[in-house]
Order: structure tokens, then sequence, then C-alpha cells
């Protein structure tokens, strides 16, 4: 089994130095850390725990708070998780997942016993019980989703205002006069999902400025039933050019519901949906999306509380609120509607 001292001897470095590097307890220069941590990688090293913690009061371990809801597609929530634990190896900490439905209870025993140096909070409701609690802790805090009110931590959020926009007026500017937005169920929004109504409130208001009619719809978070609910829109507003997607499992499951209906996108319907690129290819998805950058926020919220972990950020430095700017990614699913002969 390695030692330390191997390490330190691949590294090139003193004893002190790798132990430095790989605690935190001294700061080292990101040169070094990254040949130290390089190194107990390639020498399978691996420090105890116990010991380190009581050397530097802390665990390198983060806790991650989220939740498996039934009201949201699973595949979706898996990629902020990785985001999250990916980055957090990269940065020298272990993940402690905690998908308790008793988040208050579970954020309270872990920041109690000390086992966490930090948080993140995923499925971020607006009025989240569990935010209490994190402001309480001696330990830091970062959000993926954006609460009702943000004191006391950092929020990382795509901007789903604008996401709204995009989607709506990228279809306008091709002419389309007529469009169904599918959002989550609706008790997404009854249980605190802002997400759902931030993107679509921005986008009936982005409807209005641009004359074109808006349905919105509530569709289901799993198969059949998000199946049928697509069939049920699309025949109650026969006249509608384009959809717009802000439920992953509607997105699944849109191939094989045009393929029933003998349509094609874009020859036949418009459609944007709102996913990341990742999950685009796990399910050969070939519509155009706004990019929903799961990975992105996971990595800005770990680097983020380990600034603070870590002391890197003053202690009276301000909390920030962080939106990610929708990008949308054309996969060629959008052209001006049957009829119009204009240009994209």
């Amino acid at each position: 089994m390695a030692t330390i001292g191997d390490v330190a001897r691949a590294a090139g470095v003193a004893r002190s130095t790798a132990s430095y590097a790989l605690t935190g307890k001294r700061a080292v220069s990101d040169e070094v850390r990254a040949r130290v941590r390089q190194a107990a990688m390639e020498l399978g090293y691996t420090p105890n725990a116990g010991a380190r913690a009581l050397a530097t009061s802390r665990s390198n371990v983060i806790g991650l708070l989220a939740q498996f809801l039934p009201d949201e597609f699973a595949p979706a929530m898996l990629q902020y998780i990785q985001g999250v634990t990916d980055t957090a190896r990269d940065l020298g900490y272990d993940i402690l997942l905690s998908s308790d439905a008793d988040g208050r209870g579970a954020l309270k025993r872990i920041t109690d016993s000390r086992m966490v140096d930090g948080v993140v909070l995923l499925n971020v409701a607006e009025q989240d019980d569990r935010l209490p609690v994190l402001r309480d802790a001696a330990q830091p805090g970062a959000l993926v989703g954006f609460p009702g009110d943000c004191t006391g931590v950092d929020v990382f959020d795509l901007d789903f205002e604008e996401a709204g926009r995009v989607m709506v007026e990228h279809l306008a500017r091709l002419g389309h006069r007529e469009l169904i937005l599918v959002s989550q169920p609706e008790h997404v929004i009854e249980r605190g999902g802002a997400y759902v109504w931030r993107l679509q409130n921005a986008a009936v208001e982005a409807a209005a400025v641009n004359g074109v009619v808006l349905h919105t719809r509530y569709g289901s978070s799993s198969q059949p039933q998000i199946g049928r609910d697509l069939h049920a829109f699309l025949d109650a507003h026969p006249n509608a050019t384009g959809l717009l997607l802000n439920n992953e499992a509607a997105a699944a499951a849109l191939p094989t519901v045009l393929h029933e209906r003998h349509l094609t996108a874009p020859g036949d319907l418009s459609v944007v949906g709102r996913y990341s690129d990742e999950f685009a290819r796990t399910f050969s998805l070939p519509y155009s999306s706004i990019e929903s950058a799961p990975d992105r926020l996971g990595r800005m919220a770990v680097r983020q509380l380990v600034r603070r972990i870590e002391g890197q950020v003053p202690e009276n430095d301000p909390y920030v609120v962080r939106f990610v700017a929708p990008e949308l990614v054309d996969r060629g699913s959008t052209a001006p509607p049957l009829g119009d002969a204009r240009e994209p």
C-alpha cells in the first residue's frame, strides 16, 4: 500500500508539502497540488480520513442533497448529480449523497455531525424548507436552483425566463403564429418548482409581444402517460405549427409520437426543447434545444463551495447569484411553417 512518502517521492516534493497538497492544511501552488494529486492517483494512495479530519478540522467531503421525485424525470436529475460529483473528485473531495425524502432532517443530521465541509442542494423549491437549516449550519452551502430567498447561500441556475423568450422568439422569427408549450406536471409548480412557471410566464409574454398564440399545457413526467398527453395536445390544437418542450419526458417520447402520427420535424412541426446535449445524445433526440447545462451548473456550485470551504473567499464577501445564459443548440428541427416561403 502506498504511503504519503511514496507520493512525495513520485511528485518530487517534501513529505510535508505532499501532505499539505492533499489535506489543504496549508497553501501550496496549483502546479504542486496537481502534481501531488496526480502521483497519489497513479499510486492508488488514499489518506486516512480520520487522521486527515483531526489534522485539518475538515473531512474533505461535500454533502449532496438530491431527491428522485416521482413528478420529475430521473435521468435528467442524474446529470446534475454527475456534474457535482465529477467536479468534487477533481478538487479532492468525496461526496456524501442523501436522497432522503426528509431533506430537512437529513441536512441537519449531516451538518450537525460535521461529516461534511459544505453542502450542495438540488431540487430547490421556491420556499425550500431546507434553507433555514443550511443557513444555521456551520458549513457553507451552494444551490443549483433558484429559491425565493437567496440569503446566506451561493445560487446557480439556468436563466429560465430568458430560455422561454428565446424559444418563442426563435419560432416567431421563422413565421410561426401558433405554438404549444408542454411543461412539467402542474403539481411540480404546486410543490415549489419555480423553474416551470419562470419559463412559461416568460414564454407567454414573448408570445404576446410577437403576435403568437401560445397554448400552455402540463404533461406527465413518465411513460406511457406522456405519450398520450402529447397526442391529446396535438389533437386539441391541429393548427399549431411549433412545439416547445420544458419537459424531458415529453422530449424523449416525442419521436415515437410523431412517428405514430406520420409527422416529421421540421417538415410538419417545428420543435424546440429544453435539455442538455448529453440528454439529447442519450435518447437520440434530433430536436433543437436550449442547453440546460446541468454539468456546468454543478461545476459552478462545487467550485464556489470549495472556495468558501478553503477560505479563498473572504468571510464578508457577498454571496453570489449567477444565471447561465440560455444557448440554443440547432439540430435542424425548426423551419418556416408549411406554406411560408420565408427563409430561416
